[in-house]
């Protein structure tokens, strides 16, 4: 975890802290599922509306596979902190969800010729074992987030115990698709038209997608 996930892990923290005075109930909880295992704290701010951050992780896993005679390997970072606000329109525990995420998701990867030749774009370039075609995809840091759920409704501050929660929705964001060349021969002959155009390829899958989903479910203790 680097350190900006740190400092906005203490900001919600304290955020919430500052809000004990005027919180009814509070209540810690964790989940699975997608973006991971999680941890949170809530707070009531009143009956029909409460506070909450937490960090969801699915840690680093390592990536590989073959695209049109390049061989990819790397690796994939997904980290995300959240705060969020839920409102309980009625006195059940369903609700309406929205906040901002903050968000540590990327994948890494080093392409390198599965034989003496690579095809980059639209052009079949001579290659060696050092060159490589390095690509990185990457959401955006900062994103909105909305959803429903169930779970969290603190109306009850005696109401100590076990609950169950879930939740869907999805953090809205791009991803962006950045690749370099490198090597004796292929930083020499290819063109920034072909590396483009290679990365609209890759761009037609990841880039088409535009939130980071969430569907999770855990449990929370109130006290």
């Amino acid at each position: 975890m680097n350190c900006a996930v740190l400092v906005r892990c203490a900001a919600a923290t304290a955020l919430l802290g500052s809000l004990a005075s005027v919180a009814q109930a509070g209540e810690v909880y964790g989940g699975f599922g997608l973006p991971g295992v999680m941890i949170g704290y809530a707070h009531a701010i009143n009956s029909s509306f409460t506070v909450r951050a937490d960090f969801a992780t699915l840690g680093e896993h390592d990536l590989d596979g073959e695209e049109e005679g390049i061989d990819y390997e790397g690796d994939l970072k997904l980290h995300r902190t959240g705060v969020f606000a839920d409102w309980f329109p009625t006195t059940s525990a369903f609700r309406l969800t929205g906040g901002i995420t903050f968000n540590r998701i990327r994948a890494d990867l080093v392409g390198r010729p599965t034989g003496n030749a690579i095809t980059i774009g639209d052009t079949t370039y001579a290659a060696t074992a050092e060159d490589r075609f390095d690509v990185s995809v990457k959401f955006p840091t900062t994103t909105p987030y909305i959803g429903l759920g169930w779970g969290h409704q603190l109306r009850n501050p005696g109401g100590a115990g076990w609950v169950v929660t879930f939740d869907v929705g999805g953090s809205i964001g791009k991803a962006k698709v950045r690749g370099t060349v490198s090597g004796p021969l292929l930083s020499q002959t290819v063109s920034q038209e072909d590396i483009d155009r290679e990365l609209e390829e890759l761009e037609d899958g990841v880039g088409k997608v535009r939130f980071i989903p969430q569907v999770s479910i855990g449990v929370s203790y109130r006290f």
